[in-house]
């Protein structure tokens, strides 16, 4: 005859049998998974949220683009690439030595002292284990760490902001001295353009006699038509005429005598116009450019931060894990599917092993 077949129906009347074995082996479970769950130390978890901003808008060369309209030079980034990159400095090693050597994890950890390979590998991996740090749904980043000091989870987890924050400023600040050292090499350029032409103009002014183009052209203008108009007085009546002659003649020609006379005066004109309008042109690029360059000196050390903090990491007020509840029932269960398996097995065995008894 064949052998009987086992159903979960017929697992009925076998546990019944071993009720005693299941009930014995759960209860023991239950005992030892609730001694462990007592054991376990409390883990906390803290939290701190920001979100990324382009580093680029932080650096000299954009902070200096026309544009007066408030918040058109720095804006929230919330970018992908900036998402990804931020995440990416926060899990990197160099930043996660930074933090361990701030706070002194090996000690912590109770690993031992920093140097042995095995030692590092294990501190890493711990520190790794209880930070993380994700993209959530409304574009900004959310850092974690559990610790089961819920004080110091929570100074990791501002640490490590702080540290993500100056990683990746050093991305663009070579960038951003560079440029400043172009604002610098402009700014000198210019004052000394500006102070070689403004010397030009001084020396011209001498050279021609030409003090003011606008109000000397109208003196002149004057004097001239008054000192005609007397010489042509002085012919008609008898007065001194040579006198007259003298201060026409100092008035128009360069060799009169006068330091003002309208052939230097035409002669200069063109080239003081020239002069007054490159050194005019200049002062305004300069002052531009020290303006700028002051301004560009002052986002590098003035160190404007690449996040927005939306909230920082507190302590915890209560426990992440562990949850003794749920280790205790996973537990009784676990044991209460093992036992039933374990006594079903066995019964099958007996059944089926050579010179047992089977039903007629």
């Amino acid at each position: 005859m064949s052998a009987p077949s086992f159903s979960l129906v017929g697992l009925g009347p076998i546990i019944n049998r071993w009720k005693y074995f299941v009930a014995g082996a759960v209860a023991l479970a239950a005992i030892v998974s609730i001694i462990v769950a007592l054991l376990l130390p409390n883990v906390y978890r803290s939290t701190a949220i920001f979100i990324p901003t382009n580093p680029q808008m932080a650096d000299p060369d954009r902070l200096l683009e026309t544009g007066n309209q408030p918040g058109s030079k720095l804006e929230l980034g919330g970018r992908a690439e900036d998402l990804d990159r931020v995440i990416t400095i926060g899990e990197s090693q160099p930043v996660a030595e930074i933090i361990i050597k701030q706070f002194d994890l090996y000690q912590h950890y109770k690993a031992g002292a920093p140097g042995d390979d095995a030692v590092d590998n294990y501190v890493l991996s711990e520190f790794s284990s209880n930070l993380g740090i994700v993209h959530n749904e409304r574009d900004a980043i959310e850092l974690t760490f559990a610790d089961e000091d819920k004080k110091l989870a929570a100074a990791v987890a501002n640490a490590l902001v702080h540290a993500i924050d100056s990683v990746n400023q050093q991305l663009t600040l070579e960038n951003r001295r560079t440029v400043l050292d172009l604002y610098r090499q402009r700014y000198e350029y210019l004052s000394t353009s500006f102070e070689r032409s403004r010397r030009e103009l001084i020396g011209a002014r001498n050279r021609y006699g030409i003090f003011g183009l606008e109000m000397q052209g109208r003196y002149m203008v004057k004097q001239l038509i008054e000192t005609e108009a007397a010489l042509r007085k002085a012919e008609a009546s008898g007065g001194d005429v040579a006198g007259l002659r003298r201060s026409l003649r100092g008035l128009t020609r360069a060799d009169g005598g006068n330091l003002i006379n309208l052939e230097s005066y035409v002669r200069g004109t063109d080239s003081l116009a020239m002069f007054t309008t490159r050194v005019a042109d200049l002062q305004t690029r300069l002052i531009s450019a020290r303006s700028a360059y002051e301004t560009a000196e002052l986002s590098i050390t003035g160190r404007i931060s690449s996040v927005y903090l939306v909230q920082k990491a507190y302590p915890a007020t209560k426990k992440f894990k562990p949850v003794r509840s749920l280790i205790v029932l996973g537990s009784v269960l676990l044991t209460l599917v093992l036992s039933v398996m374990f006594i079903a097995l066995l019964e099958l065995y007996r059944h089926n092993r050579p010179g047992a008894v089977r039903p007629a």
